[in-house]
């Protein structure tokens, strides 16, 4: 291109600002994200949970893996040197001379700006007689000297300066390349073309892992199985359910590097069928006969039998438990999916609630290692199946843990007798951290005029707040609670015998301007709700909890887990889904959260259930009662300008 130049940079300056850029850009995130947590933190948080979660198996690996590891070691070193890189190569680059600064002669004569004539002449005479080449002086010094002197004495060369810059008037453009010229030499165009090879496979390697996993860091292939199996069984029981589940390409070794075959599975896979019983080995349905998924589903059953595994395959075992919460969460999301396109275009059966509910109870199981038919209390450390009938004998009748809860101190000691003092002491303070939730609702219709009314068509929002409380804090106050009862209950009988006595007057029609200050307040109470809720969903939208809750005890489950929950709207008759779940994965201590649902198209009464489920314990779970009237019409309330009447206008 004409009056322009490309120029690479022959001395290497350039480049070094190029390549201190390109290391800085690598090692601040880096720094950021990868720096190792303070390990006296890490160490000292795993001695606060000692009292509660010692015993469970996610701890003790926590704490081996804190002793054996070098890799935070190891990642302080690379950020360290990739920090001195950097800082040499800051400094290089604050040593270079400024090669590029604009042209002065007045500064290469040594004047002041705006000299006189002869005062240039002056100063270029005792110039040349320092630096002339035949007196010893610096040829390329005199040669800028001479330069500027004929800059400042002819009146071309000084028109030429003050113009373009330059004495000999206009340059062509110049593009300076911060790259060394040897890069384009064609002496080493080999070196250049193989260099950049070596960046080839990792960015090959992220971008196949990027095709193949979804958001949730789940195996495309294994979405797409899921979505199958569900479609094909709507009403998937427990068995079905668990024989899917470890048919994901998860456990594959083809898919998968994590996932390992043994030549040892042969011989110990077979004796575990043995003695677990009825895994439907001789089952031919593809891929449930393949030797991945046997082999998985084999290793779940017996983690959920807390049968003792050798130590070959121990750790393929805490592998698939490990990676069967989020699979089982996918399941969910699928489900939800597969509900939403049977209820939008029809044709296809929806899968009926009880399988995705399934799919919540089979994670509750794989986190604390227990079956469906199992008692909730063997989730306690030191309960075993012959603990068990000191609970529920007739005296005390305790068969979940809100029960034990709500034992008297001295009948829950007397039942717990098999316990010593340290042990009984070790079972109430894992109990005590075992989460109580609250939940309270409200049913609005907030972008219409009237909230209270739900009319056919319209978008019902059924506000949930959750209060978490620690299990002996939330049973005591109710069983506080039970006991006032109990020494009020004469006053409230006289109470009421005195309510029955009294005769109910009949409701006096409001004047007009109470109405309208009615309806104004109502209004008005309904804008703020509606506005609360727009609030509500801008911090949602605004801030980033953190999913770090409370750490679940589970004394077989290989990894830290923390509480969440599934809060969801269902038509249990109907064994229908009303509401798509919400992942509830930021209750700490309050939560509130909104469930949206479109209202019958027929009018009636409806009796829904707001279900509340834990993704980590068992017999936490909670229903309530949601009831819904719809409407056909709306009713408005008018006052009348002439007369003041009240009127009512069916719309």
């Amino acid at each position: 291109m004409a009056g322009q130049q490309f120029q690479y940079d022959d001395s290497g300056n350039t480049f070094f600002y190029f390549l201190t850029s390109f290391v800085g850009l690598i090692v601040i995130p880096a720094t950021y994200y990868l720096w190792p947590r303070d390990q006296n933190a890490e160490q000292l948080r795993l001695k606060s949970l000692r009292k509660v979660h010692g015993r469970c198996l996610w701890y003790r690996l926590r704490l081996m893996k804190a002793q054996q590891s070098i890799i935070p070691t190891l990642k302080k070193a690379a950020l360290l040197f990739g920090w001195a890189v950097f800082l040499l190569l800051a400094y290089k680059v604050s040593k270079l001379d400024r090669e590029y600064q604009e042209y002065n002669p007045y500064e290469v004569l040594g004047l002041d700006q705006g000299a006189s004539v002869s005062e240039i002449k002056k100063q270029y005479r005792l110039l040349s007689l320092k630096f002339h080449p035949d007196k010893g002086g610096d040829e390329d010094l005199f040669m800028r000297i001479a330069k500027a002197h004929s800059a400042l004495t002819n009146d071309e060369s000084r028109q030429n300066w003050e113009t373009y810059g330059n004495p000999d008037g206009p340059r062509a453009t110049s593009f300076g390349i911060a790259l060394p010229a040897w890069i384009v030499d064609s002496k080493n165009s080999m070196l250049v073309c193989i260099f950049p090879v070596r960046f080839y496979p990792p960015v090959g390697t992220w971008w196949y892992r990027s095709i193949r996993y979804s958001g949730d860091q789940i195996l495309i292939n294994t979405t797409q199985l899921f979505m199958h199996f569900m479609y094909k069984t709507p009403n998937m029981n427990m068995k079905r359910l668990s024989m899917v589940l470890t048919a994901a390409f998860e456990f594959d070794p083809r898919s998968n590097k994590e996932a390992t075959i043994r030549p040892t599975d042969n011989i110990q896979v077979p004796q575990l069928i043995r003695e677990l019983g009825n895994i439907n080995v001789k089952k031919k349905e593809p891929p449930f006969c393949y030797p991945y998924s046997l082999k998985a589903r084999v290793l779940v059953m017996a983690h959920l039998a807390r049968m003792e595994v050798s130590d070959d395959i121990e750790e393929d075992q805490r592998f698939v438990v490990r990676k069967s919460p989020a699979l089982l969460q996918e399941m969910v999301n699928v489900g939800c999916q597969l509900t939403m396109m049977a209820n939008s275009r029809g044709g296809f059966h929806a899968p009926r609630l009880v399988s995705i509910e399934n799919c919540m109870k089979l994670t509750q199981m794989i986190v604390q290692g227990l079956q469906e038919s199992k008692s909730p209390l063997l989730q306690l450390p030191h309960f075993e199946e012959e603990h068990l009938r000191y609970c529920v004998s007739k005296k005390y009748k305790v068969r979940s843990l809100q029960d034990l809860v709500s034992l008297k101190d001295s009948d829950r000691r007397s039942m717990l007798r098999f316990l010593g003092e340290e042990k009984y002491d070790e079972v109430m303070a894992v109990l005590a951290s075992f989460p109580s939730i609250t939940m309270d609702t409200k049913l609005q219709v907030l972008d219409d005029e009237d909230s209270n009314n739900i009319t056919a068509g319209s978008i019902v929002t059924v506000t949930v707040t959750l209060t978490r409380k620690r299990m002996a804090q939330g049973d005591a106050s109710k069983t506080k609670a039970k006991v006032w009862q109990n020494k009020t209950k004469a006053a409230k009988k006289t109470k009421q015998s005195k309510k029955k006595k009294l005769t109910k007057k009949k409701p006096l029609p409001l004047p007009a301007a109470k109405a309208k200050q009615a309806n104004g307040s109502a209004s008005g109470s309904e804008w703020e709700a509606l506005q609360q809720s727009i609030q509500r969903r801008e911090r949602a939208l605004l801030e980033t909890k953190s999913k770090v809750t409370h750490p679940v005890y589970s004394l077989y489950y290989p990894e830290e887990k923390h509480e969440w929950w599934w809060l969801y709207i269902a038509d249990r008759k109907d064994q229908t889904l009303v509401s798509m779940p919400y992942h509830v994965c930021t209750l700490k201590d309050t939560e509130e959260v909104e469930l949206k649902f479109p209202a019958p198209s027929k009018t009636g009464n409806y009796q829904y259930s707001v279900i509340l489920r834990s993704d980590s314990y068992l017999g936490l779970d909670q229903i309530r009662p949601l009831k819904v009237r719809c409407y056909n019409s709306r009713v408005c309330v008018c006052v009348c300008v002439c007369c003041d009447c009240v009127c009512c206008v069916v719309l």
